[in-house]
């Protein structure tokens, strides 16, 4: 770019700010050497060109300036010139006599650009500065030339190649929009819409202050919003990369020896995590003692460098570009921005070698139609791949290791053949020993391969081959981590009774993607529900592997009946106990489905959030403790917080609410208002409403919600202790009898009362200990539970030959319920049977807890006793109370019913002495 010397006078600017498009303008055409540009249109009837609107530091009549150019001087006659040839005014056309109107004139007869030095100008009369250049651009097209642009620029300089190239663009975009007006003869305002369309950016700074000022289109190519924008240099070089910092600060901070102008190409990195390159080019204005006092710029995005660009530049480019590219995609992107556009192709494809296929990973352009039929007819998929020896150009090229151009006409196998009918390029990709893969460049019109172009394609194909190698590693290392998370995770949450559980895990996008989060939804029992969220330090294998390692911990504990805080406490000894340097954060939940009760206990973890059913959040106030694996003996205290139905838990991982420019308290503010404006009809949407925009995350993220809705029908429960006497299995089921007689269970009372007796007799005969026996009516189901002290699950026998007295009892277990099985639980295990139950159409309610389930020892709930029952004392347990001594409460003697009963005890003994004489129950 030609150097135009130092500046010696800054341009003057309003007396009051201007409109921010106003100022915008103002700045590029400061940058652009401009101090005036004016419109002029075709009239209605085509007679004259009208002046319409004009911008700048002076006005038209300075530079004498016509506001009319009359039909006369249109329709002179003047020779189109050559091609790069300076254009002269028309014969006879004096300067001063119309002002610049000749010049205008001129460039809309002959459609071309015309540029005049300082010296046409400084003969004017009324001039405001001697020597000012000016420049005359045609709106329009050939045919249809609709109007002229004229520029003015500053004294003593004339317009460098760079500002005529655009200024050209500037006129193009004003055509644009005056193509589009209703009116032509009286258009809208045309300059600063026009600027808008070319997608520059403007900005000016003084050096030494750190402030600079800037218009909303450099800011969207910056990545940074509008509002957010603080005015300040160092927020600006923040998003470029730490490579180009040193050549945008000679911009920011210029020496007295700077040259007026300067132009750079650099890379800044946006919010998204994508890297855009832009172009910069700038004016330093100088003071009277040559010390730079302003600085103007413009910024344009340049996605790929123009083909006028040399080949050493777009070798630095495509180098730095597929050295920022990651994945196999990301090669693809690069090398279709870097061959397809600057080569002028019509098709570009690239594939990887994957043992003896091509794996196509890339096709520009994506449209089916664009490729031959072949392949729109066997390559079906998204990513089709072929085996090599299909195409033997390709094989042998690959197998040579050298780029074969081919040209139009070139006789090629059926699967190349309508890639390039112009033109074929078949470049190798070379990766240390071996092939990476090979990338097609095709053109449709012939097309000459220039020694230059020969030589830009071979160094390209070795930049791509070695780029593709690292990008293909590195997806196979994402694909083993992601696999790795996977199955280190929960791959489906259980269904809930009165409530529905929804989780989200996104990895980090930056270095493995697999890291130390992780969450878990732990079924306790039929109503009782375990939520699980934690953090393990870093983001490595080594993390991944505690994190599943502390899942199935505290999985365990909690399966094995703990209650919240001594779950936390044995994961974190366990932790202590691997001498890992990592730590853990953790959150626990304890959620009773029937009642809403919530029991919290949380390690260094974040406070769960709540959103109340009226739309109000709020964090819970759970006492924390130490992160896990940090102190052997810590306390992790619960704490306690009741539920309504309607309600919203959600729990967090950090890298969800914080990041380098996120606050904490900040983040939990935010998901705070995205969890109040969600709708919680659809927990899953309403995850994806905290995730937010994706984009760029510094931290993997974990998220569990639950909506607690509460159980539609209660169960009811009844409980027994049951003795060790000689008899104590017949208390069972008479035990049993009356609970199922006050829920009117009629049918499968014998099935129900047989699976008792035969739980009751395994627990008696082959543990110790205490042994309780619970029955639970829940909707059209009952279940039968039988507590004992023995760790040890009930195991049938292999071989049970006929002659044998016991060993029998689990088949009929089997054999009778619906399912079955066996969980532990904090000092011993649960033998469970489900039973599916019918019952009289009239009563299909199970009784509340207040009512009372029959003559048994166990009232869950206290309540005015009815007329006609009595209580006596027995030995029960009570859910809330434990056991202990309570009254029963007996009914009134009906005859009819005192007769069943008797009849039903009678029954009871006779089954009880048969046992006996059987031996028991195996």
């Amino acid at each position: 770019m030609p150097q135009y010397g130092d500046t010696r006078a800054t341009v003057p600017g309003p007396s009051r700010p201007p409109a921010p498009e106003a100022a915008a303008r103002e700045r590029v055409l400061a940058f652009a050497g401009v101090t005036l540009a004016a419109v002029y249109v075709r009239s209605e009837d085509g007679a004259e060109l009208r002046l319409v609107e004009s911008a700048g530091v002076a006005e038209p009549g300075v530079y004498a300036l016509p506001g009319v150019v009359p039909g006369a001087a249109l329709d002179s006659p003047v020779a189109a010139p050559e091609p790069g040839a300076s254009v002269a005014p028309s014969p006879g056309a004096e300067p001063g006599a119309g002002g610049c109107g000749w010049a205008v004139a001129d460039a809309f007869r002959s459609g071309r650009a015309l540029w005049l030095g300082g010296a046409v100008l400084g003969g004017l009369p009324g001039a405001g500065a001697s020597g000012s250049p000016l420049g005359a651009l045609p709106l329009g097209a050939a045919g249809g030339w609709l109007g002229c642009l004229v520029v003015v620029g500053e004294a003593g300089e004339g317009f460098g190649a760079e500002q005529r190239e655009f200024l050209e663009r500037y006129a193009d975009a004003v055509a644009e929009r005056l193509r589009g007006e209703a009116d032509r003869s009286a258009p809208a305002p045309l300059l600063d819409s026009a600027l808008r369309a070319l997608g520059v950016g403007s900005f000016a700074l003084t050096p030494g202050t750190g402030l600079v000022e800037t218009d909303a289109a450099l800011l969207e190519l910056v990545g940074i919003p509008e509002g957010g924008f603080d005015g300040k240099t160092d927020t600006l070089l923040s998003c470029s990369v730490p490579e180009d910092v040193p050549a945008l600060m000679s911009v920011i901070e210029p020496s007295a020896q700077a040259p007026g102008r300067r132009e750079l190409e650099f890379r800044i990195r946006r919010p998204t995590g994508e890297l855009c390159w832009l172009r910069l080019s700038c004016r330093v204005l100088k003071g009277p003692e040559g010390a730079p006092q302003r600085v103007l710029g413009a910024v344009t995005a340049a996605p790929v460098l123009r083909r006028s660009a040399s080949d050493v530049a777009r070798i630095q480019w495509l180098t730095a570009a597929l050295d920022d590219a990651v994945t196999v995609r990301d090669v693809s992107r690069v090398v279709v921005a870097a061959l397809r556009e600057p080569l002028a192709a019509d098709r570009v494809a690239l594939a990887e070698l994957l043992e003896d296929r091509l794996a196509v990973t890339v096709l520009d352009p994506p449209g089916a139609g664009a490729w031959p039929d072949l392949w729109r007819s066997e390559w079906r998929s998204e990513w089709p791949d072929a085996p090599v020896s299909a195409l033997p150009t390709l094989q042998a090229a690959l197998r040579d290791g050298r780029m074969s151009l081919w040209p139009a006409g070139s006789e090629l196998e059926p699967g190349l053949a309508g890639i390039g009918p112009g033109g074929l390029a078949v470049l190798p990709l070379p990766a240390k020993s071996r092939m990476a893969g090979v990338c097609l460049v095709g053109w449709d019109a012939p097309h000459e391969f220039a020694p230059e172009e020969r030589a830009l394609l071979t160094a390209t194909a070795g930049l791509v081959g070695q780029a593709l190698k690292r990008a293909h590693a590195y997806d196979a290392e994402q694909e083993l981590a992601t696999m790795l998370q996977r199955s280190l995770l929960p791959r489906r949450l259980p269904r809930l009774p009165g409530g529905t559980a929804v989780a989200r895990y996104l990895p980090a996008r930056r270095g493995l993607q697999v890291g130390g989060d992780w969450y878990d939804v732990i079924a306790l029992s039929e109503g009782r529900v375990a939520l699980v969220i934690g953090d393990v330090q870093g983001h490595s294998a080594g993390a991944a592997t505690i994190m599943g390692q502390m899942r199935t911990a505290v999985r365990a504990y909690a399966v094995e009946g703990h209650p919240p805080d001594v779950v936390v406490a044995h994961a974190n000894r366990l932790l202590v106990g691997m001498e890992t340097d990592l730590f853990a954060t953790c959150c626990y939940v304890e959620l009773d489905m029937e009642e809403g009760n919530a029991l919290f206990v949380r390690a260094g973890h974040l406070s769960p959030l709540v959103r109340h059913p009226d739309g109000g959040t709020e964090e819970v106030a759970v006492e924390g403790g130490l992160p896990l694996g940090v102190l052997a003996d810590a306390e992790f205290p619960l704490t306690a917080l009741a539920l309504a139905p309607g309600t919203v838990l959600a729990l967090v991982t950090d890298g969800l609410v914080e990041s380098a420019d996120l606050q904490v308290d900040e983040g939990m503010r935010l998901v705070r208002e995205a969890l109040a404006a969600a709708d919680p009809s659809d927990p899953g949407r309403m995850a994806d409403a905290l995730l937010g925009d994706a984009g760029r995350r510094e931290d993997d993220v974990a998220l569990l919600l639950l909506r607690y809705d509460g159980m539609r029908v209660r169960p009811v429960r009844a409980g027994w202790v049951v003795w060790r006497l000689p008899d104590a299995v017949m208390h069972a089921r008479r035990f049993s009898a009356r609970t199922l007689r006050s829920w009117d269970v009629v049918a499968e009372a014998d099935t129900i009362l047989l699976v008792v007796s035969e739980l009751v007799t395994n627990a008696l005969v082959h543990t110790q200990g205490a042994v309780r026996v619970e029955l639970t009516l829940a909707a059209d189901r009952v279940r039968v539970t039988v507590t004992d002290s023995s760790p040890r699950a009930p195991a049938k026998p292999v071989v049970v030959d006929w002659e044998s007295t016991g060993g029998r009892g689990l088949f009929l277990v089997e054999a009778m319920s619906t399912a079955w099985g066996s969980v532990p639980v904090g000092g011993g295990k649960q033998v469970w049977s489900e039973i599916v139950v019918s019952r009289p159409e009239g009563n299909r309610r199970p009784p509340s807890e207040s009512e009372e389930p029959g003559a048994g020892p166990w009232i869950e709930a206290g309540g005015e006793r009815p007329p006609g029952k009595e209580r006596s004392w027995g030995i029960g347990w009570n859910r809330d109370r434990g056991w202990g001594m309570g009254r029963s409460r007996g009914r009134s003697r009906d005859p009819d019913r005192s007769r069943g009963r008797d009849q039903d005890r009678g029954r009871d003994q006779d089954r009880g002495r048969g046992r006996a004489e059987q031996g028991g129950a195996g």
